[in-house]
């Protein structure tokens, strides 16, 4: 049985979309024919449909579910498969109260997979760009240790964590951002419009302006005559930027140097340390076997430099050697999280030492990214100060200069 979205309309005229379960695409619309539905649209809901039809793209992108969905979802499962709900009346369930159709559609889709046999696991790989790596294989520790309602809360709680960690970084710069935006707007407007028309004033008076003066009006100038090539020499460096990071080459040179900046460098070494620890801590703690979990924690490493350490130490871990060790080799990972794993091994609870390592990485990204934001606020604030002083007092040195003549 598969799963297929439709639009219809009811006997009053009225446009419904939604989701059906049948054998065949056929089959489908004799059902909703049935219902009293007149059929203009139905389509299999499943990954390879979204990619193969015509409008294949916007399909697939249709079907795209954000972090957010991703971990609403995961909760409202986990909370009603551990109130003793079969998989098959849970996923109907939420399929019912859903409000977001992308997200009707998957679950339909996955329900169906599953009522046709599969696991739900192997249901959900049929979803790889929506459930990644690490969800499919905790839901299939799940699965084998009959503890799917309790591994589902733990992966409801790491993909809410995941996600609020994401947003802490991400909102802390939004404020600079914007400071800065502005910024460049204040100056490019005073430099562009505002300073030319003063200048004329200076030009009838034939005196020798200061040299603040001549050095803003010849800024000016340059920039009315280049500002609109400036603009396209930045999209143009902006796009070329984004294709030379697409080669392996390139994109691994550019992430090691983002390492060894003094600031930057320590907070994504910081924010890529505690996404390993926390998936490795999951992994750990649902019964998924040592080399699975460091291959699929490696999937979550955005920085290639330590994604390939933790790849080497994946290779180390298999011949033989402890975790902790062959994580120090490359000497990416924090002194302490080398530590606690160390603690972890040789005590047995290997699981619950990457969690306190895990919880302390995000609490030391969040303590250093709120001091990053409260440093780099003032320092915006005084430069951006600084321009516009500038800028005041090359205007306002020939004035005075124009006073003391007539006195």
């Amino acid at each position: 049985m598969a799963a297929f979205s439709y639009q219809a309309l009811d006997d009053k005229g009225k446009l419904l979309r939604g989701v059906t379960e049948a054998d065949t695409a056929r089959q489908a619309r004799v059902n909703l024919r049935e219902q009293g539905l007149t059929v203009l649209a139905i389509e299999a809901v499943s990954q390879d449909a979204m990619q193969s039809g015509s409008d294949g793209r916007w399909q697939w992108r249709r079907g795209r579910l954000s972090v957010a969905q991703l971990g609403l979802i995961t909760r409202q499962l986990a909370t009603l498969l551990d109130a003793s709900l079969t998989l098959e009346h849970a996923l109907t369930a939420l399929i019912e109260q859903s409000e977001n159709e992308a997200t009707r559609q998957v679950l339909a889709g996955v329900r169906a997979e599953v009522l046709g046999g599969n696991t739900f696991a192997k249901a959900l790989g049929h979803y790889e760009s929506i459930f990644p790596e690490l969800y499919r294989a905790l839901v299939t520790a799940g699965e084998e240790s009959g503890e799917l309602g309790r591994v589902m809360l733990r992966l409801a709680d790491y993909t809410e964590s995941r996600q609020a960690l994401r947003q802490k970084v991400v909102l802390a710069f939004v404020y600079p951002a914007i400071v800065t935006l502005v910024a460049l707007l204040v100056v490019g407007g005073l430099l562009i419009y505002v300073v030319p028309q003063v200048v004329g004033v200076f030009e009838q008076s034939h005196q020798t302006l200061p040299l603040l003066t001549r050095s803003l009006i010849w800024v000016s100038a340059t920039l009315q005559q280049t500002w609109a090539y400036l603009l396209l020499l930045l999209a143009a460096a902006g796009v070329a930027i984004h294709f030379m990071l697409r080669q392996p080459r390139l994109r691994y040179q550019a992430h090691l140097r983002l390492l060894r900046l003094p600031v930057l460098g320590r907070l994504v070494r910081g924010i890529n340390t505690a996404r390993m620890a926390s998936t490795l801590a999951i992994l750990a703690g649902s019964g998924v076997p040592l080399m699975t979990a460091l291959n699929a924690a490696a999937g979550v490493v955005n920085n290639l430099p330590m994604r390939q350490a933790l790849d080497e130490a994946a290779k180390k871990v298999r011949e033989g050697v402890s975790l902790s060790r062959a994580l120090a080799v490359s000497g990416y990972f924090p002194p302490l999280l080398v530590h606690l794993i160390a603690s972890g091994e040789a005590s047995g609870k290997l699981d619950v030492m990457l969690e306190r390592a895990a919880e302390q990485q995000e609490q030391e990204v969040g303590n250093y990214t709120a001091i990053l934001t409260s440093l780099l606020e003032p320092v915006l604030i005084l430069s951006m100060g600084g321009v516009v002083l500038i800028i005041v007092l090359a205007i306002l040195m020939p004035i005075i200069d124009m006073n003391q003549m007539v006195h």
